[in-house]
């Protein structure tokens, strides 16, 4: 099977480790109810070579625990550590207004919005439990910095012309590390 337009598909998880001896995988979700993970349906992997129907069956710590349909020994789990998982964009929820699929943040541009000047590129998305925290490659640097994903600090988000402005505030920051780094140096 050949894998879709990477826009087309969304990654809603990835098998991170093993659990026991009967084929069971551990999960990391990135659905906003971890569980829902196993109601998408059919999931595949990156390049959509392999299909897995995946069963939440428990946790271990902040993993799932999952079964997938075929895997019935360690060994087998054990070979798809670091699969993600992918599903097609069509079985997600539609969005209300203002709210976004993390992944399509990732490879947006990014203009300081009272200069409107461009800064960086979204390089990634995380939550390290306090709420989303973009990461931005800055183009004057090549740094990666972090940034609060709120109004505050991202008033305007543009997916259909691929970007998101950020305020002075980030750049102001952003600047400030820099000078406090080549003070130290």
């Amino acid at each position: 099977m050949k894998a879709e337009n990477s826009k087309e598909r969304v990654c809603l998880g990835a098998i991170v480790g093993v659990h026991g001896i009967r084929g069971e995988v551990k999960v990391k979700s990135f659905t906003a109810d971890d569980t829902d993970i196993d109601a998408y349906g059919v999931l595949e992997n990156k390049d959509g070579s392999k299909s897995f129907a995946l069963k939440v069956v428990g946790r271990s710590k902040e993993l799932l625990r999952c079964k997938i349909k075929g895997i019935i020994d360690r060994n087998e789990a054990e070979n798809l550590i670091g699969t993600e998982l992918y599903v097609n964009r069509e079985v997600l929820p539609e969005l209300d207004e203002e709210e976004y699929y993390l992944t399509d943040l990732i490879g947006l541009k990014v203009f300081e919005k009272s200069s409107e000047i461009e800064v960086g590129t979204v390089a990634g998305v995380y939550n390290f439990g306090a709420g989303d925290i973009l990461e931005i490659k800055l183009i004057e640097t090549g740094k990666l910095e972090m940034i609060p994903f709120t109004k505050e600090y991202v008033p305007e988000i543009e997916l259909t012309k691929g970007y998101i402005s950020v305020t002075s505030t980030f750049m102001n920051y952003a600047a400030d590390d820099e000078k406090d780094e080549s003070d130290e140096g």
